[in-house]
């Protein structure tokens, strides 16, 4: 064997890796897929400054100076004024829903405010969600066309008045690190058996695969259980993160969405070959579900295609349920589109992880 170093036997070398890569499609296909994901994303569907978001007017003057102000907040494109109430506790009730992101509450002695002191328009916010509080600073105050007049907002930020950004990120912190957790020990554990050949001495009992599946993943749904019980608690310790809603609606809401992060897992884990190429499965699928969720940029200033498919993605969903039900003190009832979403997901992934794992076995 000889010691001096060859260029010939190291291109050798290379040239072997690279065939070897060519033929590991999921591996290839990573290598060109994330840089174009993240490219797409933080290029074109991540965009901070947030426009039309939901709103509603409570508007108690009816005088066409008020209906003025509310054409005019229109025009910023920050909100948008689309539905008309007469009582500021329908708009209270939306807030708490989702529905909407603010309610404009126009006052009946709107003129003689305008002429005093104190701030001729209350807009009430949705504070479980710091990029709503950031858009209403933004029209704190305004100038009214055609006048020297100069209108002050009250800006009342629901649900969090002291804008504690603990209070935003606890509750979609969960849906995260059940996400990762989830996905990634699923879909490692069932290739792992596949590695080790336990999958093969499995196939010769009389478990069925819907037996075999579930068997392998009600575990993990404990694990599951237990990571959004010490998120709480720890979120209640050290950052004074309340849960406002049932806490029982709270664990349903998680166990649905463990139940989709476990389809997943199993999902990727028949698609894939090695516990390596699980990870980098399960790596790919983080990073629309964490940049398009809502969890770290706003979905409201997403454009509509990204939005699509946010809606599609579990986490979303899941995102909307945990702050609802712990900062607005919202009820499943108040929020089943969203538990609905995620309940089609699960179900659907599923369905056909399950059936994948029967492929697989025969």
């Amino acid at each position: 064997m000889s010691d001096r170093f060859s260029f010939a036997r190291l291109l050798a070398v290379v040239i072997k890796e690279l065939r070897q890569l060519r033929r590991d499609r999921l591996t290839y296909g990573m290598i060109i897929g994330i840089p174009t994901l993240q490219l797409i994303l933080f290029g074109y569907a991540i965009n901070m400054d947030v426009r039309h978001l939901p709103a509603a007017v409570v508007d108690q003057a009816q005088t066409q100076t008020s209906r003025q102000v509310v054409e005019e907040l229109q025009q910023s494109r920050v909100f948008n004024f689309n539905r008309a109430l007469h009582h500021p506790a329908t708009g209270e009730a939306l807030l708490r829903r989702g529905e909407v992101k603010a309610v404009l509450i126009i006052p009946a002695d709107f003129e003689r405010r305008l002429q005093g002191q104190r701030p001729p328009l209350q807009l009430i916010v949705d504070g479980s969600d710091q990029v709503v509080q950031q858009a209403a600073r933004q029209i704190a105050q305004f100038p009214l066309r055609g006048t020297t007049t100069t209108a002050s907002v009250e800006v009342l930020p629901y649900y969090n008045p002291h804008r504690n950004a603990p209070l935003n990120t606890v509750p979609g912190l969960i849906g995260v690190i059940l996400t990762m957790t989830m996905v990634m020990f699923t879909a490692i554990a069932l290739v792992r058996e596949r590695e080790q050949g336990n999958l093969e001495f499995l196939i010769t009992t009389p478990l069925s695969s819907a037996e075999l599946t579930l068997g392998k993943v009600l575990p993990f749904v404990a694990i599951g259980l237990i990571q959004t019980s010490l998120v709480l608690l720890l979120g209640k310790w050290i950052f004074q993160v309340p849960v406002r809603g049932s806490p029982l609606e709270l664990y349903l809401a998680a166990l649905l969405f463990i139940i989709a992060s476990l389809a997943l897992g199993i999902f990727i884990s028949t698609l894939v070959r090695s516990q390596f190429q699980a990870i980098q499965a399960a790596i790919f699928t983080f990073l629309p579900q964490i940049l398009l969720s809502g969890f770290m940029f706003p979905y409201e200033g997403m454009p509509k295609a990204a939005q699509w498919i946010a809606e599609v993605l579990p986490l979303t969903h899941f995102i909307r349920l945990a702050r609802g039900i712990m900062l607005r003190g919202a009820g499943l009832d108040d929020l089943w589109p969203e538990l609905l979403a995620l309940a089609v997901f699960a179900a659907a992934l599923l369905v056909v992880a399950v059936a994948r794992v029967h492929k697989r076995l025969d």
